[in-house]
């Protein structure tokens, strides 16, 4: 169903995804940094995954233009970029073409179409995933998406299939809100920590003083999250959130590789966003406004 898929803010998640589908024989086109792009178009996009290593062939680029031919476009930016990137990818699709919003946070989709009128797919990515160098993407954890939004079952079907022909796990859900908050919430009680002592999911949920404070960084979350009818459980939190540092001790967060490169983080869409909510709802949350506010400094002094 789809000839020609465009991947925008093709960093590592965008170019695991982009680099599955070109494998599985789908035309692929990144939109990426010059010097990732360079790599790819001398020797291929490396793909050091789990299971396998291999160089694939891809088209990648840094102009926008490639959007125009595209039937689907995999918008993988930092939150802080959603609108300002999907209003220029909006004046260059075709009228028929689908946006799938691969990001992290639960309100991207709400803000493009506020903003733009333009109803998107949005996903639960679940990958942990790194540019250890230009050209080359890092696997070390999951790989799966979950899929929804308003569109007919058959469109939500085909991208799905897609999907799963190139070997990503992809299923489609009418309860999506509920996937991306869960996925918030393990983004709230990991990547602030790791970003801030640089340590990996393992070593953070092994050490039970901090997995206390993570417990409560969780409860926090899931009382805003039922307050906005979301019907999120702090215990299954909890355990959701140990299986998963037990399932990817080695990651560290993308907040702590932002950091890492000097970037600034997508914070304000995972503690920051559970503060800011939680500030309209009248809910204290103490240790979420803490986290943010400490990785926010960070990304000061790091400027400075």
């Amino acid at each position: 169903m789809f000839k020609h898929v465009v991947v925008v803010g093709a960093g590592a998640v965008g170019s695991y995804y982009g680099g599955f589908l070109a494998r599985g024989g789908i035309n692929v086109t990144l939109i990426a940094r010059p010097a990732h792009t360079e790599a790819i178009r001398r020797d291929g996009l490396f793909l050091d995954t789990l299971t396998f290593k291999e160089a694939v062939r891809i088209s990648a680029t840094t102009d926008m233009e490639a959007v125009k031919t595209a039937d689907l476009v995999l918008l993988c930016v930092k939150t802080l970029d959603t609108v300002a990137v999907a209003r220029d990818v909006a004046g260059h699709m075709a009228p028929d073409s689908i946006m799938i919003s691969m990001q992290n946070g639960v309100d991207n989709a709400e803000r493009i179409e506020h903003e733009l009128g333009l109803k998107v797919v949005s996903a639960a990515v679940y990958v942990a995933a790194s540019i250890p160098q230009p050209g080359t993407v890092k696997h070390s954890g999951r790989g799966d998406l979950v899929i929804g939004g308003p569109f007919p079952k058959a469109t939500l079907a085909a991208v799905a299939d897609m999907f799963e022909k190139a070997g990503i796990p992809c299923r489609v859900s009418e309860t999506l809100l509920f996937e991306m908050w869960t996925k918030l919430v393990m983004n709230c009680g990991y990547n602030a920590i790791s970003a801030l002592t640089g340590a990996d999911y393992g070593t953070i949920v092994e050490d039970p003083t901090t997995f206390e404070l993570m417990a409560r960084i969780v409860e926090e979350c899931v009382v805003v999250a039922n307050a906005k009818k979301i019907p999120l459980d702090s215990e299954d939190m909890k355990d959701r959130l140990r299986k998963l540092g037990a399932a990817m001790p080695t990651t560290r967060s993308s907040t702590q590789q932002d950091i890492a490169r000097g970037k600034l983080t997508e914070i304000d869409a995972l503690n920051g966003y559970i503060a800011t909510q939680g500030k309209k709802l009248g809910i204290a949350t103490p240790m979420n406004a803490t986290l943010h506010s400490l990785v926010r400094l960070r990304e000061r002094a790091i400027e400075r």
